[in-house]
This record gives C-alpha cells, sequence and structure tokens, in this order.
C-alpha cells in the first residue's frame, strides 16, 4: 500500500480544523468542563509525540522523558514565583509571566537537561540506558522536591496563566486553542523532521545501527540530536500544562509520568504521526470515566490497555490507517536499504 502524503496532509488538516471547533460544541451541549480536559489531552498529545521520536523512531527507551516534562513546568512557574518580588533567579534573571518569555525559555531548559543527559546516557544501550535515564529522573525529581522555596513537595502554585499579547489564557477555550496551535506546530515540524535525511538516518540506526555504523555514519550525533529534540518538545508540553492547571509539582517529574507517556505511545502507536496523540486521548479519557465509577480504577484500566495492545496490532493508528510494511517498526528492509544507497551515492 502506498503513501498518500497530500490525502494525509488534508486528513490531518481536516482533523484539527474539527477539533478547533471543539469549545463551540462543549458549550452547545452544555459541557464547559470538556474544554480543559480536552486542553490536558492536546498537551499530553505533545509530550507523547516528542517521546514517540525518540521510541518510535529512535528506538530509546527512555523512562526520564517527563524529567523534561517537569523541567518546562517549573521554568514557568519558578519565573512566575520571581516576578510579584522583583527578586531575580540566581541573581541575574528576572521573573516573568509573559508566554513569550516563559514559553523560549522552558524550550531552552528542557533542551541543556536533555543535552546534558542524553551525553551520558546515549553512550550505553538497552537495560542500562534506560536505567540510567530513570535515575537521571529521579535524582531531578527529589531535587524539586526538596526545594522548600518553591513548595517542595507540596508544589508551586501559578495563580494566573501567562499572558500572551491580548489573549486572556485564563479562559478556557482560549488556552485550549494555544495548547492545539502548539500540537499542530509539533505535529508538523515532526512529520518534516521524520522524513528527512536526520530521520532516515533515525530509522536506520533504530532498525541496525551495526549496518549504519558500516555505511560510515556516526549513530552518537544523530541520537543526542534526537534526545534534544524530544526533551525540548517534553518541555514545551509542560510549560503548557502549568499555565493550564496553574500549578506546578515535583510530581511532574516522577518515573510514573515517564510510563504514562510511554503507555500513550505504545497504546496510540509506536513510529506513528497520530498515534501519541490518540493514546493520550484514550489514556485520559479512560482515567477520568473510570475514576467517576471506582476508586479503584487501575485495577479495571490495566486490563483494558493489555487487550488493546494485544488486539489493535500496532496501536489505535492502526484502526484508522495501515501503514506500509517497509514503513513499520521493526519491518525488514524498509528506509535502511534506502538510506544506504543514499550513502553510496553521496558519499
Amino acid at each position: 500500500m502506498r503513501e498518500h502524503p497530500a490525502r494525509e496532509r488534508a486528513a490531518l488538516l481536516l482533523l484539527l480544523a474539527a477539533a478547533a471547533l471543539l469549545p463551540f460544541l462543549a458549550t452547545a451541549l452544555g459541557s464547559p468542563a470538556t474544554v480543559p480536559l480536552a486542553s490536558r489531552i492536546v498537551i499530553y498529545g505533545i509530550a507523547a509525540a516528542s517521546l514517540n521520536l525518540i521510541l518510535g523512531h529512535g528506538g530509546l527507551v527512555s523512562f526520564g522523558h517527563a524529567a523534561f516534562y517537569g523541567l518546562g513546568g517549573y521554568t514557568v512557574g519558578i519565573l512566575y514565583a520571581h516576578l510579584a518580588p522583583g527578586d531575580p533567579f540566581l541573581g541575574l534573571i528576572p521573573g516573568s509571566n509573559q508566554l513569550a518569555v516563559t514559553l523560549p525559555a522552558a524550550l531552552l531548559v528542557g533542551g541543556l537537561g536533555a543535552a546534558a543527559i542524553g551525553a551520558l546516557s546515549l553512550r550505553t544501550s538497552g537495560v542500562q540506558f534506560i536505567m540510567i535515564t530513570l535515575a537521571f529522573a529521579q535524582m531531578l525529581y527529589f531535587l524539586f522536591a526538596s526545594l522548600s522555596a518553591y513548595g517542595g513537595d507540596d508544589g508551586l502554585s501559578v495563580r494566573r496563566p501567562n499572558l500572551l499579547g491580548p489573549l486572556n489564557l485564563r479562559d478556557p477555550a482560549t488556552m485550549y486553542w494555544v495548547a492545539l496551535g502548539a500540537l499542530a506546530l509539533w505535529l508538523a515540524f515532526q512529520r518534516r523532521l521524520v522524513r528527512s535525511r536526520f530521520g532516515r538516518v533515525l530509522e536506520g540506526i533504530r532498525q541496525n545501527e551495526a549496518r549504519v555504523v558500516a555505511s560510515g555514519i556516526r549513530p552518537y550525533p544523530y541520537k543526542l540530536a534526537a534526545f534534544v529534540i524530544a526533551g525540548m518538545g517534553a518541555a514545551l508540553a509542560g510549560a503548557l500544562m502549568v499555565n493550564a492547571m496553574r500549578f506546578v509539582s515535583p510530581d511532574m517529574l516522577h518515573w510514573t509520568k515517564s510510563g504514562e507517556l510511554m503507555v500513550m505511545v505504545i497504546l496510540g502507536g509506536i513510529g506513528t504521526l497520530l498515534g501519541p496523540v490518540l493514546g493520550a486521548l484514550a489514556l485520559v479519557v479512560l482515567e477520568t470515566g473510570l475514576t467517576a465509577l471506582t476508586e479503584n480504577w487501575q485495577v479495571v484500566l490495566g486490563p483494558i490497555l493489555v487487550v488493546v495492545v494485544l488486539f489493535s496490532q500496532g496501536g489505535l493508528a492502526a484502526l484508522f490507517r495501515r501503514r506500509p510494511a517497509s514503513d513499520a517498526p521493526g519491518a525488514a528492509g524498509g528506509r535502511l536499504p534506502r538510506l544506504l544507497s543514499w550513502r553510496r551515492r553521496h558519499g
């Protein structure tokens, strides 16, 4: 089955247009609580999609992705905490509640954190890589839990969301549209990235790293670059989530949050564009619905996730579009031979 990029692009645009109408539909149906819930789903979709870049396309199983999600959230919270007293952070960085300032700051902090952690952890592989990313995430978790100046275990309240020009982010619909726009931009960026030569190299590393090395390509810089980009995506999601929830806590950095993001990716479809978003939608809706029914909702959620993963054959995304076998994760052939032939032609 051949891919149809134009048709896929049109379907994505129609889907985003339909999603943009959700606040109007929620108002018409008298269900205003749907909009904040949808904002959470969209923001989790960004975080899960960023994890999918290294998990689905690079084969890097990271249990520390929540570290960058939390770093983005704490960047917004700390800058807000230093705004009112006028006391610069570390005596150098003034506080701010402008989204045009805090969002790039969160991306920068998330990228630097991912560069530092990735530079060390990517020198390992397999179980060692999983454990070292988990260890770094837990180190940051305990660090922020010990910072009493920023709430410690209790977290830090952001009483007012950041300002974005004339937009009122206190309005749930406006916050949702901002988050949806960020998701659209991230998915468009990631789509172009994975279809570029960089993405082909990353896929080749996932399929057979030894063959990529034999072709004269050093995998480490590509894996580190992907790790940093994924960390920035998670930080973007964390910054948006703090604005939506008006609260940041060390729980954002806990390894269980990394596990949730991984479940979203697997549930939606590893290596697919919309799979992580579908996984975020399914997981948040299931959690919300089951929580209203029983306190032991995890006991019910577990078997549901097992059934979906076992019988969906590629996650929820496979229910909407069958991908070519050559592009499926783990498929023989596919992009790796094309990458190596490109390398032979161009040196």
